[in-house]
């Protein structure tokens, strides 16, 4: 994408923090800045301005992105907070963090070229005032994507033809926002009140987003959003409604160039079987599940606000296996939640034992500002909360390993992600080859370490057997196809 020539004090670099969905909004911001006629450099050191997409989901977060936001002021440059914490906390940041020469929210970002201008001249940019963007919407969903056309909604520009992002690195795979917001209530988790109401991306337009990134060497396409499994459920029956995801999927996958395309963030209670079909048979698309099942006693999911139990769970993860049953799934889960005991450890544990998924991230709980829980009684000692989170660790450490090691002697789809040095060393044997199987996502469910993988270049999915494991990681050969076999995928 053409932009303006930049004039001298107008270079300025993007340093995200947080999910891919973060990923995805620095990238429209690049585009935005780059064709309101700032140069973008990789190298905060040498840039008049630093954006830093802060991230405000927990506080291990947070600190990082005040951590970085330091850190970028230390290079001399003026410094720009924008992202989650910055439209969570505004002004409050801003009074708190001097270092910070602006900090502004969401609704900022249309004209953030503009907003960069003044800081880099030195006029002060008053900071984003905090609000519930919940309100900022219709509660009915099929009155929003009218509503959404006055309301900021990073990711949702209505660019029509033309994709205002620009790419931050060559990476083969790309993350594609398809939604925003989130309608849930869960009683641990502020996101809804800083990222707003659910509010999809019209079909046509992710799907020329899709076109562009392949042109970009996008061969993985990440489907994103706060809740995957509630998408078109505003936008009307002509497009879908809420069976748009599933028409969505083979017109991304038909995408001329790109190889994967694979879906993120899936609500157990919501995933339906006609999605659950959708992912696992529809040609292009990752058999990947991405469920967000947090705990799996019924006791603790109501607590949560949420749905489900060990054995609703279990039915679902066995409907899965049926279509694919060497599908990949993962999942996070909360342990240390408010109230809850040993039995509920243990249910948690007879779920993951049955389940036996690909990756598990757990997590001890702490309270986040603004929720319902965080105003719980029944809170767990911290140390007590540590003992869970490591008992369950090693729990799926070895269950994970376990499930890895049930992979040997299947073939697998590797995506090349680092082909660099030789081919191999002496002998063949091994290869700085890395990349990732349809089971396994960027960044968060292991890689593909590829031995003997000759001349292979970044991009390319190549079909591999796998020979052994190293925890989650699979060693693989590549093997040739069979007979016709390229021709039909």
């Amino acid at each position: 994408m053409s932009s303006a020539a930049a004039s001298p004090g107008r270079r300025v670099s993007l340093l995200t923090l947080g999910c891919s969905r973060n990923e995805v909004d620095s990238e429209e911001l690049a585009g935005r800045l780059a064709a309101g006629g700032w140069e973008l450099e990789s190298d905060p050191a040498g840039s008049d301005v630093v954006v830093v997409n802060t991230c405000g989901f927990v506080e291990s977060a947070k600190k990082d992105s005040v951590d970085t936001l330091l850190a970028a002021s230390d290079t001399g440059a003026k410094v720009v907070a924008v992202g989650c914490m910055a439209e969570r906390y505004g002004e409050q940041l801003a009074g708190s963090l001097p270092e910070a020469d602006a900090v502004l929210g969401f609704d900022h970002y249309a004209d953030l070229a503009e907003r960069l201008d003044d800081v880099a001249a030195g006029r002060q940019v008053a900071s984003h005032t905090p609000a519930d963007r919940r309100t900022l919407l219709p509660i009915s969903p099929v009155e929003r994507q009218d509503a959404a056309t006055g309301v900021a909604v990073p990711g949702h520009a209505g660019w029509g033809p033309r994709v205002l992002r620009s790419r931050l690195d060559d990476a083969p795979v790309a993350s594609l926002k398809i939604a925003s917001g989130c309608d849930r209530r869960c009683s641990f988790c502020a996101i809804p009140s800083f990222r707003g109401s659910f509010v999809s991306r019209h079909p046509d337009e992710i799907v020329a987003e899709a076109e562009w990134l392949a042109t970009q060497g996008a061969r993985e396409l990440f489907l994103v959003s706060e809740n995957s499994t509630s998408y078109g459920k505003d936008l009307g029956r002509e497009l879908g409604g809420t069976r748009a995801l599933e028409a969505l999927l083979p017109r991304l996958a038909g995408v001329d160039g790109v190889e994967r395309v694979r879906v993120s963030y899936l609500q157990p209670a919501e995933t339906r079987p006609d999605l659950v079909r959708a992912i696992a048979t529809t040609p292009g698309v990752a058999d990947y599940f991405d469920l967000s099942f947090q705990h799996s006693s019924e006791t603790v999911l109501r607590r949560m606000r949420r749905f489900g139990s060990t054995d609703a769970f279990l039915a679902l993860v066995d409907q899965i296996r049926e279509y694919a049953p060497e599908a990949g799934i993962r999942t996070n889960v909360i342990v240390g939640f408010p109230g809850e005991t040993d039995d509920d450890v243990a249910e948690l544990e007879r779920f993951l034992t049955g389940a036996r998924l690909d990756a598990v991230g757990v997590f001890g709980y702490s309270d986040e500002d603004g929720t319902e829980a965080e105003g719980y009684e029944g809170k767990v000692d911290p140390d007590v909360i540590a003992e869970r989170v490591a008992r369950v660790s090693a729990l799926v450490e070895e269950l994970t390993a376990q499930r890895a090691e049930e992979r040997i002697g299947t073939v697998v789809d590797v995506l090349v992600e680092q082909a660099g040095g030789d081919a191999g060393t002496e002998g063949g044997d091994e290869a700085e080859v890395t990349g990732r199987a349809a089971h396994q996502a960027p960044e968060v469910d292991g890689d593909c370490v590829v031995l003997g993988a000759g001349n292979v270049e970044r991009g390319e999915l190549i079909r591999c057997e796998v020979v052994d494991t190293a925890g989650v990681d699979l060693i693989v050969r590549p093997v040739a196809p069979a007979a016709g076999e390229d021709a039909a995928r």
